[in-house]
């Protein structure tokens, strides 16, 4: 039995399971805001879970990871491979990226697990993409070898955001005024679009929902209620928010596949996409992504999907932890 994790700055989503490409035995997701560090965590899930210990493990974590340490991102927990093994019994525990893990989660997909945006025209071995926005922005390239497909997992979410017309530049202005250096990951996040969906609220375009407004006062809350005031409301200020957050989302997806040349296919994860996939297939994301000058042909040819299987992670946990 393997254990996986999957820990994001949001959810924590722990499994165990024989592959990683089966259905878990035992599955768990908590809320990052009701504990106060891994230890508990684990402690609470393996308590849940009430069985053996298992013979391999490997968290998936949203931080870089070097010598078997980590420090979440957005959560500002430290963790410690082998402490954390030596604590619950597990010698082999690793610790990876989390979109180190997603990236291993693709070849272990069940099928209807992609909704194809772009079929493009697929180079066999060509490197691949993942990007993934949700607390963060998490991205890995993908390489072909002797093995197979190996991620190369990064801290691009932290690059610098390029706006690509006038209302992105000032949006880009409002952001620099607070941040000083904007990154992607300021855009396309949870927060990003209620980033954004603040910057034209306050450009006064668009009369702004009261009802929406009352919403607005938890930070976790607010991607959600824009989100839904967007797609079942069809509130006008909101459904902009929503479309300039998947123009900023393709066309830095585009920026980033012509970087690889992602023949082998970009593939759009994470936990906004798929809840946000009707407006995503409509266009907006195909035509930013496609929108390169002259390298547009390029970009057109690369095939480009959403990932709505929400175990990604957990499966390429599973198949790193079995990675020798």
């Amino acid at each position: 039995m393997i254990l996986a994790g999957d820990l994001g700055g949001t959810h924590l989503r722990f499994a165990l399971v024989a592959t990683p490409g089966a259905t878990p035995d035992f599955e768990r997701d908590y809320a990052a805001a009701d504990f106060r560090g891994i230890e508990a965590v684990l402690e609470k899930f393996l308590a849940d879970a009430g069985a053996p210990a298992p013979q391999a493990a490997c968290l998936g974590v949203a931080g870089p990871v070097s010598e078997g340490r980590v420090r979440m991102t957005n959560l500002g927990w430290s963790l410690d491979a082998a402490a954390l093994g030596a604590r619950f019994g597990l010698p082999d525990l690793r610790l990876v990226n989390d979109f180190d893990a997603a990236a291993r989660g693709l070849a272990h997909l069940p099928a209807g697990s992609l909704e194809v945006l772009q079929a493009g025209e697929p180079v066999e071995h060509a490197p691949r993409l993942l990007v993934g926005a949700g607390t963060g922005l998490g991205i890995a390239l993908l390489v072909h070898g002797t093995r197979g497909y190996r991620p190369l997992p990064g801290e691009g979410g932290h690059a610098a955001f390029a706006p690509a017309d006038e209302t992105q530049l000032g949006l880009w202005r409002h952001l620099h005024a607070r941040f000083r250096r904007v990154t992607l990951e300021h855009v396309l996040s949870g927060a990003g679009l209620a980033r954004i969906y603040g910057y034209l609220a306050a450009g006064g375009a668009l009369p702004e929902s009261p009802a929406l407004r009352a919403e607005l006062g938890g930070a976790g809350a607010q991607a959600p209620a824009i989100t839904r005031h967007a797609l079942e409301q069809r509130d006008a200020l909101a459904l902009a928010a929503l479309d300039l957050y998947i123009a900023c989302y393709g066309a830095c997806a585009g920026d980033l596949a012509l970087t690889a040349l992602a023949r082998g296919g970009v593939y759009i994860a994470g936990g906004i996409a798929p809840k946000i996939l009707p407006r995503i297939a409509a266009g907006g994301f195909c035509a930013a992504f496609n929108d390169k000058g002259a390298f547009e042909p390029h970009a057109r040819r690369m095939p480009l999907a959403v990932v709505t299987d929400p175990r990604l992670g957990l499966r390429g946990a599973a198949a790193a932890a079995l990675d020798t």
